[in-house]
C-alpha cells in the first residue's frame, strides 16, 4: 500500500451527552474525501480512541468504511494492549475493506515503566523491549491487513526496535508524531535497504481494497441488449456501459514513514518521510495539504511560507482534543465537544482559536 501524501487523522464526533454522533462522522469523512488528501485515519491519535468501548470502535470503524470515498486510504487505528483483542479488531477492519491498520505502543509499556528509568536493570529493560517486539511482530505475522506503527512523545517505539519492525514483510511504515527531521533521516538511511512493490494507478496513486473490489463486482447487466432479441422484436432496451477495467502499475517504495508533527512537516519531507498526517489535518487539510504540494513542486519558498502560516493555528488547536474539535467547529468540519473527562476549550482558548483560524478557512 502507498502511503505518500497527505492522510486526515479523524476526530470522533459526539452528541452533547456523549453518545456517539455517527452522522456528524459521516458528514466530516463526506468533506474529508473531496479533499486533496490521499487517505483518511479513523481512530487515530486525534479521534479519542481509548475513551470508546469496543463496540463503539466498531460502529466508528463501519460507518467511516462506508462514508469514505473508494480512492481514499483507509487506516485503522485499533490498538489494543492485547494481541488478541487487537487481532480481532484487524479481522473487522479486512472484512471493512480497510487498507492498513495502525498499532501504538500498548499501555502496558508507559513511560513511567522502567525502560528510561537511570535505576533500571539492564535485564528490565531487555525483557521489556522482547516484549514490545513480540506485540508488533505477533500482530504483524497474524493480521490479514498491513501494519502501520505509531509512536508518539509519549509512547516511543525506540529506534532500533523500529529498524528491527521496518523489515517484517507485513509492516508497511511508520506515523510518527514526535521524531525529529534528523532521526526520520537515521532511521530512512537505516532502512534503506527495504524495497517492497506496492500497487498503483497509471498516474501513482495508490490502490485500495474499496477500488480492487468495485472493479472486480462489476456485474454482468441484467439489461436485455438489443441484438440478444427476436428479430420480430420492435423493442430495444440499451445497455449501460461496462465499468472500466482497474488499470494498475507497480511502484518500489521503501519503508514509508509520515510526519505527524505539524510543526515540522516541511523539514520531515525534506528529511525522507513520504507524506504527512499532523493532527491539524483534522480542521484544516487543505492548508497541509499545501505545504505537501509545495513541496513535491520542489518549490521550496512556497512549501516554507504555507509551513508558517499552519504553525501558530496548530500549536493551540493541538493542545487539547477540545480545542481541536473547535477549530474543526470554524473551519466547517463538526467538532462538538470532547468525551469526558476531556473539557472543551476555555473562552480565552476559543477568541485566540478563532483569530487564529480566520485566514486558514477551507
Amino acid at each position: 500500500m502507498l502511503l505518500e501524501g497527505l492522510h486526515i487523522p479523524l476526530t470522533t464526533p459526539f452528541h452533547p451527552d456523549g453518545r456517539l454522533n455517527l452522522p456528524k462522522l459521516a458528514a466530516n469523512i463526506a468533506r474529508s474525501s473531496k479533499s486533496p488528501a490521499a487517505g483518511l485515519i479513523v481512530l487515530g491519535p486525534s479521534g479519542e480512541p481509548t475513551l470508546l468501548a469496543d463496540d463503539e470502535t466498531s460502529e466508528v470503524l463501519r460507518a467511516a468504511a462506508q462514508a469514505a470515498a473508494p480512492e481514499n486510504v483507509l487506516l485503522a487505528g485499533i490498538s489494543r494492549d492485547s494481541v488478541r483483542a487487537t487481532l480481532e479488531l484487524a479481522d473487522l477492519a479486512a472484512e471493512l475493506l480497510y487498507d492498513a491498520i495502525l498499532i501504538g505502543v500498548p499501555s502496558i509499556f508507559a513511560s513511567d515503566r522502567p525502560t528510561a528509568a537511570a535505576a533500571a536493570s539492564e535485564q528490565s529493560i531487555s525483557t521489556q523491549r522482547r516484549e514490545l517486539l513480540l506485540y508488533f511482530q505477533t500482530i504483524a505475522d497474524r493480521s490479514p491487513l498491513p501494519v502501520v506503527l505509531f509512536s508518539n512523545r509519549d509512547h516511543r517505539i525506540p529506534l532500533e526496535a523500529t529498524v528491527e519492525l521496518a523489515a517484517h514483510p507485513n509492516i508497511l511504515g511508520l506515523l510518527d508524531g514526535a521524531a525529529s527531521p534528523s532521526e526520520i533521516e537515521s532511521l530512512i538511511r537505516r532502512t534503506a535497504t527495504i524495497k517492497r512493490e506496492v500497487t498503483v494507478t497509471t498516474v501513482f496513486r495508490a490502490v485500495t481494497a474499496r477500488m480492487k473490489m468495485a472493479a472486480h463486482s462489476g456485474a454482468p447487466s441484467s439489461l436485455i441488449s438489443a441484438s440478444a432479441l427476436s428479430a420480430h422484436s420492435a423493442t430495444a432496451i440499451a445497455e449501460p456501459p461496462a465499468t472500466p477495467a482497474l488499470r494498475t502499475r507497480t511502484k518500489t517504495v521503501g519503508f514509508q514513514i509520515l510526519a505527524g508533527n505539524t510543526q515540522t512537516i516541511l523539514e520531515s519531507l525534506r528529511a525522507g518521510a513520504v507524506g504527512a498526517a499532523p493532527a491539524f489535518a483534522a480542521c484544516a487539510p487543505q492548508v497541509c495539504y499545501e505545504v505537501f504540494a509545495a513541496w513535491k513542486d520542489e518549490d521550496q519558498p512556497l512549501a516554507e511560507e504555507k509551513q508558517a502560516r499552519l504553525c501558530a493555528a496548530a500549536r493551540l488547536a493541538e493542545d487539547s482534543a477540545g480545542n481541536l474539535k473547535f477549530a474543526c467547529d470554524l473551519n466547517g468540519y463538526f467538532g462538538g465537544r470532547p468525551r469526558l473527562p476531556q473539557l472543551p476549550p476555555t473562552g480565552e482558548q476559543r477568541a485566540a482559536l478563532e483569530q487564529l483560524m480566520k485566514q486558514l478557512r477551507n
